[in-house]
C-alpha cells in the first residue's frame, strides 16, 4: 500500500482502539457518557456491554494493524479491505440503529482509507 493509504488505516485503526478504551475501561467516566449520550445508570448498568463492545473495536483495530505490518503488501492491502469494510458495515448499521453520527465519526473515516487503499 501507498504511504497515504497506510497513514489512512492507521488513523482508524488508532480510531478503535480509542473506542476500545472509551468502551472497556471509560464507560461510566463523565466525559464518556457525554460522548455517547447516555446517563450515569444507564452507563453502569450497560458497562459489561459496552466492554464487550469494546472488545470488538479492538479486533477491528487489530486487524488493521496487521494490514499495515504484512510482509507481504498485497495480503496486507485485501486485509487492510476486508477490516475497513468491517468497520463500514458496522458503522452503518450503528448509525442506523443508535446514533447517527456513527456514520460520520467511524463510517467516512474508514470510507476514505478504503479508497485510498484501492486507488493508491
Amino acid at each position: 500500500m501507498q504511504t497515504i493509504a497506510l497513514i489512512l488505516v492507521a488513523v482508524v485503526a488508532l480510531e478503535h482502539v480509542y473506542i476500545l478504551y472509551l468502551e472497556m475501561f471509560a464507560w461510566t467516566k463523565t466525559s464518556t457518557r457525554k460522548t455517547f449520550g447516555t446517563t450515569a445508570e444507564f452507563a453502569e448498568a450497560s458497562k459489561t456491554l459496552a466492554a464487550n463492545q469494546g472488545l470488538y473495536n479492538g479486533f477491528l483495530a487489530a486487524g488493521l494493524a496487521w494490514s499495515i505490518v504484512h510482509a507481504d503488501a498485497a495480503v496486507g492491502k485485501q486485509i487492510a479491505i476486508f477490516f475497513l469494510l468491517c468497520v463500514i458495515v458496522a458503522a452503518v448499521y450503528g448509525g442506523l440503529t443508535a446514533k447517527r453520527s456513527i456514520l460520520v465519526v467511524q463510517g467516512l473515516p474508514a470510507l476514505i482509507a478504503l479508497a485510498a487503499v484501492i486507488l493508491l
